[in-house]
């Protein structure tokens, strides 16, 4: 950049490329006080991402303007989690300027390839959770609806995984060590936050109770706003983020008589809050840090809608006309005491009109299927960080209790698993029951999940409150998951069928006419191989993991958990191993198998796993004779910036959890997008991912929901299973053995007992359905045209699977807004 100086005739905030080389020289210069000698790499993506975020800003305010004028109904989205990835080219290609910025880039001697690296992953997420949390900030945009989300800003991510000896090793994931250029603080919107302190009654001059919550710790809530635009659209919403912050900075008191640790101690403690993701709750502390992170964000964000509200509306009686709000899983679920709280202590509504709005504003999303998953918390944890809640909790719940026994008299079970309160063992507030109880409309994310709640985890709920209940299939965004991810499949797309697709994903269909052109999948082929060779060039470069691009690429890649079932994968590969060995003529396709995912810190079996597949991969790659044949590679550290290199490149996706377990997944659809055939279970959305490509293009294997119910109830013995599978039992005798530990003896003997034992995830019943299932995949394969038809009629098929039609479905049945596109004129801007 040493011979380029700033132009001061050319318009730095037009949008062609002079004008956005003069805007990153300016960024560069006057923002970061950085010259040619001085920059780094990282001030070069800032002084770009910079150029972009001004781009954006004047449509951004303009939206905001918009809908404040207009006053529309609203959407609010709450979540723990937002897994965004990196922002800088998805913000060109919504905004149109990708060429554009890759021509200024070009001028000033940088590749757009290397400065997109530079950027960090947001650390805002875990998994699926976040990330569909961001698909649909993106969809809602896109889709020019009035919307807004709400987060927590964690200083540091999960965690940043390393292997190290085969094991995983958890460091910090500081994403802010450095500054993020998409966000921009809001000092401005900051709101109290209470813990502990009590609460007391005292009646008015007219004999009316209040209650006045008073003492304890107050934490300031900061807000820090990241804009989300539409793709090809002038809307771009807001994702506001809460920071921790001190009510006090500094006490001066403490400081004043010598003790200055203790001055600090209260502003160390307060900002705590919001310092980590996802807090290991093995520990108690943990479990409050994680609660006191919940409240703050739901009682931070209603302040702020209700403040934004009154601005525009003068009655908070009709709050629920203008404000929907949807809980993305129990973690928000505090919101619905909260939101009582602010009506009647601080806006004064009696309980009746308070609760007619609160029921009327609340939607959930309920995200899981396993009971043990539902959160619940000890009521002693409610009573020592928000007395006042767990009132206004109790008193909910009476009024439930009171409805259900008129619905149900002489139903004590029902009331008992309908009660907020569970009171076996020590007391818990079930969070699932308060979120249903206090919404108007309750959803699964996928039809098999949708069905097991209402049939299994809320049957109660949904006997007593039908209409309630609803399903909305998840759906990812194509314009982070083909036009970022791969820009070349993308390419080829749009010049076969133009770029509709990109914002209405059900005219990919319009490719099934290409599935058996010679010269169609040929070009196919080409991208394919392009992207495993990115791939292997990407991974080598920062694993030093070989990979073969002319391999078959397996992958499976997700939250490391025993009902994802990545040990049945692990098996796979050592009964392939077993059968390379014994048998040459079986190395006919070679194959790479690919994992990836982070376990909970305190999760031992997820971490053993995780140690078995690694110990699994050092004897496979290491032996010569076969290893040019099958290969296994654990990538540690698997995030969204990951997944946009891995997933293009995959052939198989391996969808393979226990038939009722996995509520949706999301990871599947994006294999399928990109081309990917799916081996899986009829678990999650699975099933209808079945139904759209149909089953000459998936391979379905293994028990159904049905099925894995019946035989558990009927008693299962895995070993039934293992006496009649010759395969299973050289399998389970390499484990049981020590082949896989030779110098840690029995380290996998909790494996090998468990799939003896217990086999709580059917692994055994369904480990020869699945390796029959991998024999069809490899015969497929073997047939270059025939695989190829088949990933192009995967995404040719994949537009249900949209998070535009997704959100289209919440805003028409649930949500009840319109649209409201933004114009920009030569006043507003």
């Amino acid at each position: 950049m040493s011979k380029h100086k700033i132009d001061w005739q050319i318009n730095r905030k037009g949008y062609d490329a002079e004008s956005l080389k003069s805007a990153i020289l300016c960024n560069l210069e006057y923002r970061l006080a950085k010259d040619q000698y001085s920059a780094t790499n990282y001030d070069r993506f800032l002084s770009t991402a910079y150029s972009i975020v001004e781009r954006l800003v004047e449509r951004w305010i303009v939206t905001q303007q918009t809908y404040h004028s207009k006053n529309p109904r609203r959407i609010y989205y709450f979540s723990m989690e937002y897994l965004l990835g990196k922002s800088l080219e998805n913000s060109l290609i919504n905004l149109g300027l990708y060429e554009v910025c890759k021509e200024a880039l070009e001028e000033l001697d940088l590749d757009i390839e290397e400065i997109r690296n530079y950027e960090m992953d947001a650390g805002l997420g875990n998994g699926g959770l976040g990330r569909l949390a961001a698909c649909f900030l993106d969809s809602m945009a896109t889709l020019c609806y009035p919307a807004q989300g709400y987060g927590i800003r964690y200083n540091y991510g999960l965690f940043h995984q390393k292997i190290v000896d085969g094991k995983q090793v958890e460091t910090t994931d500081s994403w802010l060590s450095l500054p993020s250029p998409w966000e921009i603080e809001r000092p401005e919107y900051n709101f109290k936050v209470r813990f502990g302190g009590k609460v007391e009654h005292i009646k008015d001059a007219f004999g009316s109770e209040k209650a006045n919550w008073y003492g304890g710790e107050e934490v300031i809530a900061k807000g820090y706003d990241i804009p989300v635009p539409g793709y090809k659209v002038n809307n771009v919403n807001t994702l506001r983020l809460w920071s921790a912050r001190a009510s006090e900075e500094f006490d001066f008191e403490a400081f004043n008589v010598g003790g200055y640790i203790s001055a600090c101690e209260k502003k160390l403690v307060s900002e705590n809050i919001t310092k980590v993701l996802y807090p290991n709750d093995n520990f108690f502390e943990g479990k409050e840090l994680r609660l006191k992170q919940e409240y703050m964000l739901v009682s931070a964000s209603l302040q702020d809608i209700i403040r934004r509200y009154r601005k525009e509306n003068t009655d908070v009686r009709n709050l629920h006309k203008k404000v929907v709000i949807q809980l993305n899983d129990t973690h928000p679920a505090l919101a619905v005491p909260e939101l009582m709280r602010l009506l009647i202590d601080e806006h004064e509504i009696d309980w009746k009109t308070a609760w007619t709005v609160t029921t009327n504003t609340f939607a959930y999303t309920n995200h899981t299927v396993l009971p043990e998953a539902l959160e619940e918390w000890p009521v002693e944890l409610f009573e020592k960080l928000f007395p006042r809640i767990l009132e206004i909790i109790y008193r909910i719940n009476q009024a439930l209790i009171h409805d259900v026994s008129v619905a149900y008299p002489n139903d004590r079970d029902r009331i008992e698993r309908m009660s907020i309160f569970s009171e076996k063992g020590y007391r818990r507030v079930r969070m699932a029951n308060l979120a249903v109880a206090g919404s108007y409309s309750v959803n699964g994310v996928a039809e098999l999940h949708s069905k097991l709640v209402r049939e299994k985890l809320l049957s109660d709920f949904y006997q007593m409150w039908p209409a309630k209940f609803n399903n909305k299939t998840n759906g990812i965004t194509p314009r982070r998951w083909m036009r970022v991810a791969n820009p070349s499949l993308a390419e080829l797309i749009t010049e076969t069928i133009g770029d509709g697709w990109i914002k209405d994903l059900n005219r990919l269909r319009d490719l099934e006419k290409f599935a058996d052109d010679l010269g169609f999948q040929k070009k196919w082929q080409e991208i394919k191989l392009s992207c495993k060779q990115k791939l292997t060039t990407s991974i080598w470069n920062e694993e030093w993991l070989e990979i073969h691009p002319a391999t078959m690429i397996d992958v499976q890649v997700k939250r490391i958990h025993e009902y994802k079932r990545q040990l049945l994968f692990a098996l796979f590969m050592i009964a392939k191993y077993i059968e390379l060995k014994e048998d040459p003529s079986t190395r006919i396709v070679p194959r790479t198998c690919i994992v990836g995912g982070k376990a909970a810190p305190g999760y031992d079996r997820a971490k053993l796993i995780i140690k078995f597949i690694n110990s699994i991969a050092e004897i496979i790659n290491s032996d010569s004779t076969i290893n040019s044949y099958l290969r296994v590679l654990f990538l540690p550290n698997y995030r969204v910036s990951l997944a946009e290199k891995l997933i293009p490149a995959a052939d198989l996706s391996e969808q393979i959890s226990t038939a009722g377990k996995e509520a949706s997944g999301t990871g599947n659809m994006k294999f399928a997008l990109n081309g990917a055939v799916t081996i899986g279970t009829l678990d999650g959305a699975n099933v209808e991912i079945l139904e759209e490509v149909g089953e000459d293009n998936i391979f379905i294997f293994g028990l159904t929901e049905k099925e894995v119910s019946s035989l558990k109830n009927n008693g299962y013995d895995p070993n039934k299973y293992i006496k009649k599978s010759p395969v299973l039992q050289k399998v389970m005798n390499l484990i049981a053995t020590n082949f896989f530990c030779p110098d840690e003896p029995d380290l996998f003997r909790p494996i090998y007992d468990e799939l003896n034992g217990k086999d709580e995830y059917f692994l055994m019943a369904d480990f020869d359905a699945y390796l029959a299932a991998q024999a069809a995949v490899e015969k497929a394969y073997t047939d270059k045209s025939l695989w190829t038809k088949m990933s192009i009629l995967n995404v040719a098929r994949c537009g249900k699977f949209s998070s535009d039609r997704t959100i289209i479905e919440y805003a028409k049945d649930i949500w009840g807004i319109e649209p409201v596109p933004i114009s920009l004129t030569e006043e507003n801007q």
